[in-house]
């Protein structure tokens, strides 16, 4: 049974407990994936959102290019305070990685300059509406899912072993699979000191 939207938006999460079981087909996820890019909004209709999305080795690959930058930055001790967050990670079923073409943001840059400090922005503000998206479907499909940051740690290995152009910048990873524990309960600030109305 499909989710209202409201639904969808309350029972995204942050799942960390998450294992290799298949929740649904893989043309399925291609399916979910490819209408979030092509739907999600984009300044001046840019369109500069890439995505990659790795199962199976590859997902397990890209943890492991994680895991070794990490301790290498970290050091082995360090290292170790993240080592069950990388578990948790390599143990679900795949991962989606996020990228903004900036060829297509220098492009608008020269094209509009009266904007041009702006399109990094905008930018990002696209990838994070197409993160929420993906995450939200991924999630009425069954999957758990949280976003990561090991960008631009991970970027030069990730982009040798998957040939990725330059011009992709990594804003992003979503490492997602079936969940095996709920997320804990989730506080929030009360609404009248985030929202205000004005008639």
């Amino acid at each position: 049974m499909v989710k209202d939207f409201f639904s969808a938006i309350e029972d995204r999460r942050s799942y960390y407990s998450l294992s290799k079981e298949r929740v649904v087909p893989n043309k399925r996820i291609k399916e979910v994936i490819d209408h979030a890019v092509q739907y999600s909004p984009s300044a001046f209709n840019s369109q500069s959102a890439r995505v990659i999305v790795l199962t199976g080795q590859s997902h397990d690959l890209l943890w492991d290019i994680t895991k070794k930058a990490l301790r290498k930055a970290l050091g082995d001790k360090d290292f170790e305070k993240n080592e069950e967050k990388m578990k948790s990670f390599i143990n679900g079923y795949g991962t989606v990685l996020f990228f903004e073409d900036q060829a297509i943001i220098d492009r608008l840059k020269e094209q509009f300059k009266t904007y041009a400090e702006n399109f990094p922005i905008w930018s990002n503000q696209s990838s994070a509406i197409l993160q929420f998206v993906v995450w939200t479907s991924l999630e009425i499909e069954g999957f758990g899912a949280s976003l990561q940051h090991y960008n631009p740690l991970i970027d030069d290995e990730v982009r040798k072993t998957w040939d990725i152009s330059r011009d992709w910048k990594l804003i992003a990873q979503m490492p997602f699979g079936k969940p095996t524990a709920e997320p804990g309960d989730k506080d929030f600030s009360p609404l009248e000191e985030r929202v205000k109305y004005y008639q």
